[in-house]
């Protein structure tokens, strides 16, 4: 009788599925010959062509660029990607891997590498938690950090009222009590003087910030419970000293405000079925998505909106956009790294830096644009770039997706961009997060650790690290250079749907179904 043999183990399976000896660089590779272009201004490094090894990683490129650019004495981290077309390729180890192996270029061939900076300053991660803060009454359904700093918190619950924190002695700056019915959205102006908050009874209230007072009465229109709240960017109000914010509702509808006399200015309708989310664009637009699968575009340039495209793709409900400049955007004119620190009551150097950061954020080749992504109850998301030219013109716009992204095996709750737009996160029912590349829609990774469902995540500011909430209970920190676990952060007797991590980097904070807010620190 014959043996037979019994079936390959999981462990052997994995094994004979990774390369062998693939990644081995050969001793004869000869040299290339390579530039560098500056992916913001898009202006080739003068010193024209230069001679280097095939087999030069990214440390070797990094010591190059920094000694041609004179900044050898302090270095600065680079990330490098070689211009393919429309597509770059990026480069994650060194430059035989990643072109010369898969022949996206011969060794005959000038490389053109693509040079970006990296974030200069390093966010530690957070390890344990500092403060458990009790005082609400109901779930913690949302929450937000002051575009200034890590220092003040506020929470948003199903209690009826908002709470502000002092993240620093854990303890309750104000009580913000009015509304009737659960608070399902806060935010911050990016001032950070003014606080906005949605309830479940269809109002929309303004607090101040210094006092946590009511700023006059509530500002009524919408039919329906209010889904989300989006300030107008700081740096689009030019001389204009009125700021606006906008609110959608499952009412269909999306109302602009004017903050200094809470009236409503204007009513935006065109959905047929429940705004789910809205951003106020850095370019002058508002994107709002829908329970009718559809995105449109708003011109908010002028005092009248108007329609400017609908964006069709999605096969269900749209749950949720984001921007690549979302970080900027948040915090305006606070530059949390910055070496001299923005006075908060100069309006001038507010406005100002706002528009040298979104600049800065959004230049790409001398272009200025903002990437769109969508996600949606189909499982899928699409990433868009509606104005490609860098203008805001109908005529010019683009209104096909970039990419479609699929892999998700449930419904997508939440995504978002890193701090520097170039690295996508999301989060599903399917216990698991998703990282793509934030200019091509290329899928990366998917980091696996939570056993439920994960409702929300976060990025830190420096992009390298990412935080994550789910109905397990847990939080858990990502490093996303290598896609694993960093730090499992478990605490909350509860499911956990609100988090977010500081501008400053200093601070997570965590709550949900258990009532309480938890601040993690390093």
């Amino acid at each position: 009788m014959a043996t037979v043999l019994p079936p390959p183990s999981k462990r052997s399976r994995r094994e004979a599925q990774q390369p062998k000896g693939d990644n081995i660089i050969p001793e004869d590779l000869p040299f290339v010959q390579v530039q560098f272009r500056a992916s913001d201004t898009g202006q080739v490094l003068a010193g024209g062509i230069h001679l280097i090894p095939g087999s030069s990683n990214i440390k070797q490129l990094e010591l190059l660029l920094n000694g041609l650019l004179g900044s050898s004495d302090d270095p600065i981290p680079y990330t490098f990607s070689l211009v393919d077309g429309i597509n770059p390729i990026a480069i994650t180890s060194d430059l035989y891997s990643d072109i010369l192996r898969p022949k996206h270029r011969s060794t005959e061939d000038v490389l053109t590498l693509e040079y970006t900076p990296q974030a200069v300053f390093r966010v530690k991660s957070v390890s344990r938690c500092t403060a458990t803060m009790s005082g609400h009454g109901g779930t913690i359904l949302s929450m937000a950090f002051s575009p200034q700093s890590g220092a003040r918190l506020v929470t948003g619950s199903g209690d009826g009222t908002a709470r502000l924190w002092d993240t620093d002695m854990g303890t309750p700056v104000a009580v913000m009590k009015g509304h009737e019915k659960w608070v399902l959205c806060v935010a911050w102006s990016p001032d950070a003087k003014v606080l906005a908050t949605g309830s479940m009874d269809c109002s929309v209230r303004l607090w101040d910030v210094k006092t946590g007072q009511q700023i006059g009465n509530a500002m009524k229109g919408h039919n329906k419970w209010i889904t989300s709240l989006t300030f107008e960017p700081l740096h689009l109000l030019g001389g204009r000293k009125g700021m606006r914010l906008a609110s959608t509702s499952k009412d269909g509808t999306l109302r602009i405000w004017d903050v200094a006399t809470r009236a409503s200015s204007q009513t935006l309708s065109g959905h047929t079925a429940c705004v789910t989310c809205a951003r106020w664009s850095g370019m002058g637009v508002i994107y709002s998505c829908s329970q009718d699968k559809t995105i449109k575009v708003w011109d908010a340039r002028g005092s009248t909106i108007t329609l400017l495209a609908t964006l069709q793709a999605h096969a269900h409900w749209v749950n949720f956009v984001a921007l690549s400049t979302d970080f900027v955007l948040k915090t305006g004119g606070f530059d949390p790294f910055a070496k001299e620190k923005i006075v908060t009551e100069d309006e001038e150097s507010l406005r100002a830096n706002s528009k040298v950061r979104f600049l800065k954020a959004s230049t790409h080749n001398g272009i200025t644009t903002e990437r769109v992504v969508t996600a949606s109850d189909d499982q899928t998301m699409y990433l868009w770039n509606p104005f490609p030219k860098g203008t805001v013109e109908e005529s010019s716009m683009n209104t096909k997706p970039v990419a479609r992204m699929v892999g998700h095996q449930k419904p997508i709750n939440h995504v978002a961009f890193s701090a520097d737009g170039r690295t996508l996160a999301s989060c599903s029912f399917d216990n698991s997060i998703k990282l793509w590349d934030g200019q091509t829609g290329a899928f990366l990774t998917t980091l696996r650790g939570h056993v439920a469902a994960v409702y929300m995540c976060s990025w830190s500011a420096d992009s390298r690290l990412l935080a994550s909430g789910s109905k397990d209970c847990t939080v858990k920190v990502w490093d996303v250079r290598n896609g694993r676990l960093y730090m499992d952060l478990p605490g909350h007797k509860d499911e956990v749907y609100a988090l977010e991590w500081s501008s400053d980097g200093k601070v997570v904070a965590s709550g949900g179904r258990d009532k309480t807010v938890k601040l993690w620190k390093h």
